[in-house]
Order: structure tokens, then C-alpha cells, then sequence
């Protein structure tokens, strides 16, 4: 049997366009005489459209399109993701669903069981879960239908009751097909390919994984599509971060060589890849074509410039020089050698006026107060106006230049540093971006050298440096890291060897500074907790106070 593994980029909610590109696959499928094509999971529709859902009419639309795709299918079958509507009197009205289409009739439905609601899912809110199972049959084979979290339940922890392939299994299928929309983290890639390979082996079973790429909003789906020998070696694995296709002629004696691409957890090049189709796809997809930033000659905004002039091309990068009475020499000529090395237009625009009049205007309301971070943050929320202006103007999308962190920790002003429609390095630890920053100089200088290798600063007053207010960023990442992604308590981090004086300021900083992230632009996710809808953490408590 040959099987097509179609890995598509969708937007959420564009039936027919969505539609439109699985016909045009289906017609190359065609062309190579395949059997069956794959397509990821709820592809119809995009993955997820949230509370969409909950509309009767977008659910209508949804078998509207299933309609014109049923008429493209004459000699050949189609396995689609879609919601269905279950018909129960109790439960959910919405299946996760796998059908199978052939000679213009839909053939056969399958469930998704398990409906996770950790990290960035909630599938449970829209879903009803599954509670039979059955193969699906075509042309002599028995198929093992799952759908993405169906197949997750092997290793510990143990998540759910049921594995719905230890429930398949029993029915003696041929071979396991699997519908994904799997999201991308740089510490997921091994571990997916690796539950997958476990899948096959503990099945003895061969497996077609197909998942969708592409990022919707701040979720971002790699690819990885593959097909997997019944022993466990990936015979075929599809590209990461762009749209694929591949046609694989099966038989059930045949094992086939390992043909595995070999990237490796934490990858930058990988990091890199989904960032700059973050970009790409966020602007894309909401019909923006250009950007702005504000560029202070620092690490930050220097590795969002060139992020965007690689996703949207230089002539869509407008780079906005504020400099202040506060900002070196240097900074300003690193930030327009950067400009130029990237042939992206730039512009220098003088806050000192601005936050003069400001300072002025507030000086008999403050009387004979000390200065302190107010006039820092007037600074900041001055080039935010300017910028949000300027979007405004023009018609750009403004690109917010916060790391994860000075997000992490409150390093960020309100209205001011933190304004922007997208924040593409916001799930970056500092030392990340510099990473990053390395990565992007790779074949040559792009990022001025002088901006990784200085020493990190807001310049919002004279020879001022990120380490007054912050443990060294070596030191607060693994800080973060643990209190963050691992999820550790303050005792827990201090028993690692961490000073507890820190560790107790570091955690407090990142707890009562919530309400800024509540505010904040989304975020690019590329770790495994992210700050947005993968964190979820009350605005006013006492954990660790």
C-alpha cells in the first residue's frame, strides 16, 4: 500500500484554504498512485480554534468543507482531522476526530480518547473522549487510528486510565496510523521521536505519524512527520519547520533502513528555525507585512532584527534608534552598523525632548521627591509612544524585544519596553539569545560583535549595568530554569547548591511581577513552559511570600 504523508501549514478557521491545499495534495498523491493520504490532526480546521468550537455555525462550516473535500477523493482514500459532532444526550457535543474518505463517501470515523488539559492544551473544555474502539478497514489492511495524545500514555507518568493501543492491538491491526498536532519545545524533539519508536516496538507494529507545522499564534508545530519500521528505526522522517510531503510504499514483511535526521534536543539551529517561522507565520497569518523595533545597540533588540529581516526580508524591518542623554556612543553606532549589515532601513529619533517635557510637565505634581526607576521608566515609555505611533503611521506591526528573563523577573516597563504585537524571544533565557546572537554570526558578522561582548545594560541612567539590579544572567537562568520549566520550590532550589538569599529574591521578583505578563505581547513558545497559556499562575497569592 502506498501512503502519503501530507504535513501542511493551516490557518485556524480558513476552511477553504485549508481545503484547497489538501485537494492539491490529493491530486499529487494521485500522480504517485497512492492508496492513502495522511493529514494531521483536526487539519480541517486548524489546530486548535479554541473557542470556535463552541459556534454551531463553524462546526457547519467545518462539514461544508468536509463536502468539497469528499469530492476530490474518486480512487483514493483520505484520512482528515475534523470535529464532529457526537450526538450524545450527555457529554461533550464535539468529537476529536480521524475520518476516512474515499470515492467521494466518507468511509469511517475514529475518536480521539485521550484529551489532555496540561501545558498548552485544554482539549477537554470542547471534547467528548472516546469510548470504543475498532479498527478501520481498507483495501485488505486493518488500521490502527489514533490521534496525537492517544499514543502518549505508554511511559510514566501514567496520565490516564486507558491506552487505547493496548485496546487496538487486540483487534490484530496491520499497521498504526497516527494524526497529530504535536507542539514544538526545544526539549520535545528526541523525547517524541523516542515515545513513537517506544510505540512501535511495544506494538511491534509499523507507524505513520504525520503532524502539522507551522505556528498559530504563540503555539508553533515543527513537522517531524515519519514513518517507523514495526522494530523501531524511522525510515522516513520529514522536513522540521516547513511543509512536506512523502510517499511511502509499505508492505508488511519489508523493513526498511533508518533514514532519521539527526537533530538533538535544545538544537539552536532548530531554536532559530521555529522562531524566525514564528515571525513569518504570526505576520502572515494576520495579514501584516511589515515591522518595527526599537533597536538600542543591545543583544536583544539586535537578535529581533535580524530574526525579522530573515522571516519578513530587510525591506519590511524598520529599525527605530531612540537614543536618550543616558545611551553611549557605542550603542548607537552598534544599532546602525546592525541596520546596515541587515540592509534594513532604520531610523534616529532623539527621546531627550520628550522625556525633558514629561519630567517638566510632572515636576510640581513629584515636588522635591528623589529621582528614582520612575524617570528610568519614562524613558522607556517614551520610545514605547513613539513606536506604537509609528505603527500606527504606518502600519507595522511593532516587535517587542523582551527576553525571558527580565520578563521572568519584572526587568520590563509597562506601556514602554514591553508594548509590541509579538514578543519572539520572549521565551529565551538571556543566555539563549546570546547563543542566538552566535548562531545568526555564524557564516559571518551580522550582529556587531561589540553588542555580544559588552556588558548588558538598560542605559536608562549613566554607566548603568543590568548586574546593579540582577544576579549574573548565568546565575538567574538556572535560577529560573528550575523554578520555571522544572518546576521546583525554594527549598528544592537551594537544595541544588543555590545561595538561598538569592534564590528566595529571585523567586519573589518572579512571582509579584505576574501582572505584567498578564499584559504582555504573545510569546513564541519553544521551551516546554512558556509565560502565557502554558503558565498559568494566579495574579494575587502567597505561595512562596
Amino acid at each position: 500500500m502506498k501512503i502519503v504523508l501530507s504535513q501542511l501549514n493551516y490557518v485556524i478557521g480558513d476552511l477553504d484554504g485549508n481545503v484547497q491545499k489538501m485537494i492539491k495534495q490529493i491530486s499529487r498523491a494521485k500522480e504517485d498512485q497512492a492508496d492513502l493520504v495522511v493529514f494531521s490532526e483536526l487539519s480541517l480546521c486548524g489546530y486548535i480554534p479554541k473557542d470556535m468550537l463552541n459556534y454551531n455555525s463553524f462546526i457547519n462550516r467545518c462539514y461544508a468543507a468536509l463536502d468539497t473535500l469528499v469530492q476530490a477523493t474518486e480512487g483514493i482514500g483520505v484520512l482528515v482531522g475534523m470535529p464532529t459532532k457526537s450526538g450524545l444526550k450527555k457529554g461533550k457535543d464535539l468529537y476529536n476526530s480521524a475520518v476516512l474518505i474515499e470515492n467521494g463517501e466518507v468511509q469511517d470515523t475514529v475518536n480521539k480518547t485521550l484529551l489532555p488539559t496540561y501545558d498548552v492544551f485544554d482539549e477537554y473544555r470542547y471534547f467528548e473522549s472516546n469510548k470504543s474502539f475498532k479498527l478501520i478497514e481498507f483495501r485488505g489492511f486493518k488500521l490502527a487510528v489514533t490521534i496525537c495524545e492517544d499514543l502518549w500514555n505508554l511511559d510514566e507518568p501514567i496520565l490516564y486510565e486507558t491506552t487505547p493501543m493496548d485496546e487496538l492491538v487486540k483487534l490484530n491491526p496491520d499497521i498504526m496510523i497516527n494524526l497529530s498536532g504535536s507542539p514544538y519545545s526545544y526539549n520535545h524533539v528526541e523525547e517524541r521521536k523516542n515515545r513513537m519508536i517506544d510505540n512501535a516496538k511495544e506494538y511491534k507494529l509499523p507507524m505513520v505519524y504525520v503532524n502539522q507545522v507551522g505556528a498559530n499564534t504563540d503555539i508553533l508545530f515543527d513537522g517531524g512527520s515519519m514513518f517507523i519500521n514495526k522494530t523501531g528505526e524511522i525510515a522516513e522522517e520529514l522536513k522540521y519547520f516547513e511543509e512536506d510531503y512523502r510517499c511511502v510504499e509499505w508492505t508488511k514483511e519489508e523493513t526498511y533502513p533508518d533514514n532519521s535526521l539527526d537533530y538533538k534536543d535544545e538544537d539552536i539551529e532548530l531554536i532559530h528555525d521555529a522562531l524566525v517561522m514564528g515571525i513569518r507565520d504570526y505576520f502572515g497569518k494576520m495579514g501584516f507585512k511589515k515591522a518595527l523595533l526599537g533597536s538600542s545597540g543591545g543583544i536583544d533588540s539586535a537578535v529581533i532584527n535580524a530574526l525579522a529581516v530573515e522571516a519578513l526580508g530587510a525591506e519590511n524591518v524598520r529599525a527605530i534608534l531612540m537614543p536618550s542623554k543616558y545611551s553611549s556612543e557605542g550603542s548607537v553606532l552598534h544599532a546602525k552598523e546592525l541596520a546596515e549589515n541587515l540592509n534594513c532601513p532604520y531610523d534616529v529619533i532623539s527621546i531627550k525632548d520628550m522625556v525633558d517635557s514629561i519630567e517638566t510637565t510632572l515636576a510640581p505634581t513629584f515636588g522635591n521627591l528623589p529621582a528614582d526607576v520612575t524617570e528610568e521608566n519614562i524613558q522607556a515609555r517614551s520610545r514605547g509612544v513613539l513606536l506604537m505611533a509609528l505603527s500606527n503611521k504606518f502600519g507595522a506591526m511593532v516587535l517587542n524585544t523582551s527576553n525571558k528573563s527580565e520578563t521572568a523577573v519584572g526587568y520590563a516597563t509597562l506601556y514602554g519596553d514591553m508594548c509590541g504585537g509579538l514578543s519572539a524571544i520572549g521565551d529565551l533565557y538571556k543566555m539563549q539569545v546570546y547563543e542566538m546572537a552566535r548562531y545568526i554570526n555564524r557564516n559571518t558578522e551580522i550582529i556587531p560583535t561589540e553588542i555580544i561582548t559588552k556588558p548588558p545594560s538598560a542605559e536608562l541612567r549613566f554607566d548603568q549595568k543590568d548586574s546593579d539590579s540582577l544576579p549574573p544572567y548565568e546565575l538567574l537562568d538556572a535560577i529560573l530554569l528550575n523554578y520555571i520549566e522544572k518546576q521546583l520550590g525554594l527549598e528544592e532550589i537551594v537544595g541544588l547548591g543555590f545561595d538561598e538569599e538569592t534564590v528566595r529574591s529571585v523567586i519573589k521578583l518572579v512571582d509579584r511581577n505576574e501582572y505584567k505578563r498578564f499584559q504582555a505581547a504573545p510569546i513564541l513558545r519553544i521551551s516546554n513552559l512558556a509565560f502565557g497559556i502554558g503558565r498559568q499562575m494566579p495574579l494575587v497569592g502567597k505561595f512562596n511570600n
